[in-house]
Parts: structure tokens; C-alpha cells; sequence
């Protein structure tokens, strides 16, 4: 059992959307991970910009299964971003649920961690909305850190079938291209998974389970 690598999670601590609408974190998106890492033998922190209770997206919760009550237990008291210390941990990994768009997406503190891990050559991962906390990252040579970067994320497609565009701040996939990515898309609601060196993204929630392997099998090279 690895006892030594540590994976810090980011979470959303948004409740709700501009519109009033509930959201939160995609239960899945975090507990498939965040079992997989532990099965593997990894100390896991998840962390939001203010710590604390984690909301959880309502419409995500009726996938629930009991082997995540570990996962759920945690995201009653997530710690604060202010506490982390970058250098204690080998991989980043953000989870979706529309709340990252409501937060992670400008939060400066996260900007700034997401840019130590991308600058020390370290796994910077995230599925779903979870990318929305990549948009306006910069590395220390002044680039976008998606900037030239094969990555995916929830699509504008997926967006307009869950009927939130017009929700939302703005469309993740779009923000991702404009700041230099090449997004790679695959149909609605497919398992999609793109590593590309040490950037590791994932469509949508059926991707759970296969970037958690991805964030493995990078960790174990």
C-alpha cells in the first residue's frame, strides 16, 4: 500500500447558481475518485475556498450508493484553501457540479494553487465544471495554463441538453478554446478522458471512474 503520495481535491462551496437554482458538487465526480484514491493508498484533503460543509448538487444525490458514505462524511467539514500547503501534495484534482462555475472559476487563491502545481510539473486534474477553475490560470512565463494544452470538459452540447446554458456565467467549453486549448469533445454523456502530460480532464460524470484510474497509473510512473 502507497502510504506516501497525497492528492488534494478542490471542491466547490457554491450552493447556488445566480439564477437560484441549487447546485453544489457532483456527488459521483467526487466520491468515485475520492474511493479509488484511498483504495490505492493515498492520503486525500479536500479543501474549498472557505472549508466547511460542501454542498452536494440535489440532482446528483440519487446515484448515491452506500460504499461512498466515507466520501459524504468528509464533505461535511472540508478544510480551507488558506490551510494547504502545496508542497505536501503530488496531484490536484478538481471535481464539477455547477457550483465551480459559481466559484472556483475566480477565485484567486485557487488560480494560484492550480498554477504552483501546473509550474512544479505536477497532475493537475479535473472533470466536468471542474475545469472551470482552469479558466485564466497563468504559468510563470505569462501563459494560460490550457494554452496549447488537448483537454475536455462538460461540453456546450451537454450544457444546452441539461438546459442550463443560460444559467451559467459563461460556456465553459468556449472560455477553455479562447484561452488556447484544444478542446476534444466526444457525444453527450460518453465516458471521455484526454491526458495530456501532467493535465489530465474529464467530460462529463461518467468519466468518474476512468480519470481516477488516468490520476493513478500517472502517479504510479
Amino acid at each position: 500500500m502507497n502510504t506516501v503520495i497525497a492528492i488534494l481535491i478542490i471542491v466547490t462551496g457554491s450552493s447556488k447558481m445566480k439564477s437560484g437554482d441549487q447546485t453544489g458538487v457532483w456527488l459521483g465526480e467526487f466520491a468515485v475518485p475520492y474511493m479509488k484514491f484511498k483504495e490505492a493508498g493515498y492520503k486525500v484533503t479536500v479543501a474549498s475556498i472557505h472549508g466547511g460543509k460542501v454542498p452536494i448538487d440535489p440532482a446528483s444525490v440519487d446515484a448515491k450508493k452506500p460504499e461512498w458514505q466515507e466520501a459524504i462524511e468528509v464533505l461535511k467539514n472540508a478544510s480551507s484553501l488558506e490551510s494547504i500547503k502545496t508542497n505536501d501534495y503530488q496531484a490536484v484534482y478538481v471535481p464539477g457540479g455547477h457550483g465551480a462555475m459559481f466559484d472556483l472559476a475566480d477565485d484567486a487563491k485557487v488560480k494560484d494553487i492550480l498554477a504552483q502545481f501546473a509550474n512544479e510539473g505536477k497532475i493537475v486534474s479535473a472533470i466536468c465544471h471542474g475545469p472551470a477553475a482552469l479558466v485564466d490560470v497563468k504559468l510563470k512565463n505569462g501563459d494560460y495554463l490550457v494554452k496549447g494544452k488537448t483537454l475536455t470538459s462538460f461540453t456546450n452540447k451537454e450544457e444546452d441538453e441539461a438546459q442550463k446554458s443560460d444559467k451559467m456565467p459563461f460556456m465553459l467549453e468556449t472560455k477553455l478554446k479562447a484561452q488556447g486549448a484544444t478542446f476534444e469533445a466526444k457525444e453527450n454523456w460518453e465516458n471521455h478522458v484526454v491526458v495530456d502530460g501532467n493535465l489530465i480532464t474529464g467530460q462529463n460524470p461518467f468519466g468518474s471512474a476512468s480519470i481516477a484510474d488516468a490520476i493513478i497509473k500517472s502517479l504510479e510512473k
